[in-house]
């Protein structure tokens, strides 16, 4: 069996034949094609056996899948971006040229003109009349029959897992078309598109860690956004009422099947509305994606049949944990104990709100299947959100979960300055105890004692959505290109 640096050496030695011939594959600039392959199979699979359309010409592009030789003839499967379809190619047609058959392999990239027809088998097949070779793979593609399964192999050369997996080709066009919906029912609602900074002098809008760079010209460190939840808000303050955007955060932390620490969100702020209207908004957004890219809002994930369509099912935090035995009404020390005894890591450290809700990620979280709104979190990890007028230890703050993932999150945003102000200070403290906390970001205040309008705030993960909705189990399989550790 040859190496593939054996294989590599024959194909050099192929193009250098090539070359001499005055046929340099990668000379050509570009190929005018006519049609796809899905194209023709669509105007054409209605053929009969052996019946052709001579007087029909047609241009093709793609690259060559397979090549089987049958003396003085051969077949190829040509796969372009829509599908595959197959080429004949024989002497007494092509002439000479044909001879060029034994310099080309599986994995080149060629154009072709022809008729259509369809074989004694019923294959819908084109009928070579002339061909240019666009391009030379110098490298064997993976075995067709074995494929490219390795995971870390896939994600390091995503350009091989696109090649030979239809299904990671399939999984990024509708990743595609989902983000294209979501503008679409934003649009439609009346918010407009905007960009803020990824780079920033103050990193906020989320409990991360950042990634740090230095600015040379200015000489000062600047942070990757862990979110843009701080400049929308300025928006807002600035009479730009219905806003969104999509983009990069960059969080740097674990990885992880749910976690990649350059990953995509969508944040939108509409001025005059609470959570309340951020949940209805969610779920009708959610809905109509699914409606519009796969046709239903029933799906299935993993194994598990989920219903998208509205009204989702609401509940709030401290309902949750009493279905599971926790009151959130008894003192931290109550709870720490509690805590212990069901065998959960906590930092002593943690406030009374950071119990409370290591025990509903915990208990809770891993059963919401269904898509599920949890409504009203505690006050110490939700620093930008309102206090609720009932009960000021927790905040007008919801989570949408599905498949057991967090994918959504939503405030009545705080607008009060003063209480904002106070809230980042408090976050002092929390950092200096080594709590997760929010940076205190002065011209935020500002901007906030200029008057911003009641406001409700979303957050959607579009990575986690895209799993959700194409039955993914791994963020990788829904980034293009992930974060990976180096090969040494």
């Amino acid at each position: 069996m040859q190496s593939l640096e054996q294989i590599r050496e024959e194909r050099l030695k192929k193009l250098k034949k090539l070359r001499e011939l005055g046929l340099d594959p990668f000379s050509e600039t570009k190929f005018e094609r006519t049609t796809t392959a899905a194209e023709l199979h669509k105007k054409f699979d209605s053929l009969k056996p052996n019946e052709k359309r001579e007087k029909e010409i047609y241009s093709v592009a793609g690259r060559i899948m397979s090549k089987r030789i049958h003396g003085k003839a051969c077949f190829l499967d040509l796969e372009d971006f829509s599908g595959k379809i197959q080429v004949w190619m024989d002497k007494s047609t092509l002439g000479d040229k044909y001879d060029l058959i034994d310099l080309i392999d599986i994995g080149d990239i060629i154009g072709i003109k022809g008729f259509v027809f369809k074989t004694m088998r019923g294959e819908l097949t084109i009928w070579t009349q002339d061909f240019k070779l666009l391009s030379k793979s110098l490298r064997p593609l993976p075995s067709k029959w074995y494929g490219l399964k390795d995971a870390d192999l896939r994600h390091r050369k995503r350009y091989l897992d696109l090649i030979m997996n239809k299904n990671s080709r399939e999984v990024l066009i509708k990743r595609s078309q989902i983000i294209k919906a979501i503008r679409e029912f934003l649009d439609s609602k009346g918010f407009i598109e905007v960009e803020t900074p990824v780079l920033q002098p103050i990193y906020g809008g989320a409990f991360a860690r950042p990634f740090i760079t230095h600015h040379n010209a200015l000489d000062i460190d600047l942070y990757l956004r862990i979110a843009p939840e701080l400049y929308l808000k300025r928006l807002i303050v600035g009479g730009l009422e219905r806003v969104y955007e999509i983009g990069k955060d960059f969080r740097n932390e674990g990885i992880d099947t749910k976690h990649n620490p350059e990953f995509t969100m969508m944040e939108c702020y509409q001025a005059y509305a609470d959570y309340k209207d951020m949940a209805k908004l969610t779920e009708e957004l959610i809905a109509y994606v699914a409606k519009k890219v796969f046709g239903t809002t029933l799906i299935e994930y993993q194994g598990k049949k989920i219903n998208l369509k509205p009204p989702w099912r609401r509940i709030t935090m401290k309902e949750a944990l009493l279905e599971k035995g926790i009151d959130v009404s008894k003192t931290k020390e109550e709870l720490l104990e509690v805590a212990k005894q069901k065998g959960l890591e906590v930092n002593e450290n943690f406030t009374k709100g950071d119990l409370i809700n290591e025990f509903f990620e915990e208990l809770v979280e891993p059963e919401l299947i269904q898509p599920t709104f949890v409504f009203d979190y505690p006050v110490e990890i939700s620093p930008l959100a309102k206090r609720k007028a009932e009960d000021p230890s927790f905040t007008e703050r919801f989570e949408a979960f599905i498949a057991g993932m967090e994918i959504a999150n939503a405030f009545s945003e705080l607008n009060d300055p003063i209480d904002q102000k106070q809230r980042f200070l408090e976050q002092a403290k929390r950092r200096k105890l080594g709590l997760e906390s929010e940076p205190y970001d002065a011209d935020f205040i500002e901007a906030l004692e200029y008057g911003m309008p009641p406001t409700g705030g979303l957050g959607i993960g579009i990575d986690r959505l895209v799993m959700i909705l194409t039955n993914t189990p791994s963020i990788r399989d829904v980034i293009a290109f992930p974060t990976l550790r180096p090969k040494k």
